[in-house]
């Protein structure tokens, strides 16, 4: 996967084979905000403009850039995968939440 970082914003880029120029959308916004280049170095600073057009814009509206998040999550897993996990929770001391956010703080990794 080809992420790029800039002020606390990430961005998965993609090739388009067929118009010659790499793309990329900025992730974790309420908003769609886009950006592309021929070059790496001109993606990068679309990336960079685009960010820093986004943070203006939501400052100017009084927002904050970032999407918020409650905090809650409910997903489905397989009944196997889920004995595993609590389980594997009970065994270390801790509630399967405890256990989980700390899973999936590790595989989700620092983003910024």
């Amino acid at each position: 996967m080809n992420v790029m970082h800039y002020k606390g914003f990430s961005a998965r880029i993609e090739f388009d084979a067929e118009d010659e120029i790499f793309f990329g959308n900025i992730a974790g916004l309420d908003d769609v905000v886009g950006f592309h280049g021929e070059s790496v170095n001109q993606l990068k600073q679309a990336f960079h403009d685009a960010a820093d057009d986004y943070i203006e814009t939501c400052r100017k509206l009084g927002r904050e850039p970032h999407k918020s998040y409650s905090g809650k999550m409910m997903f489905r897993v397989d009944p196997d995968v889920h004995a595993r996990a609590a389980r594997a929770a009970e065994l270390s001391g801790k509630s399967l939440n405890q256990w989980a956010e700390e899973a999936l703080s590790k595989a989700a990794g620092e983003t910024a």
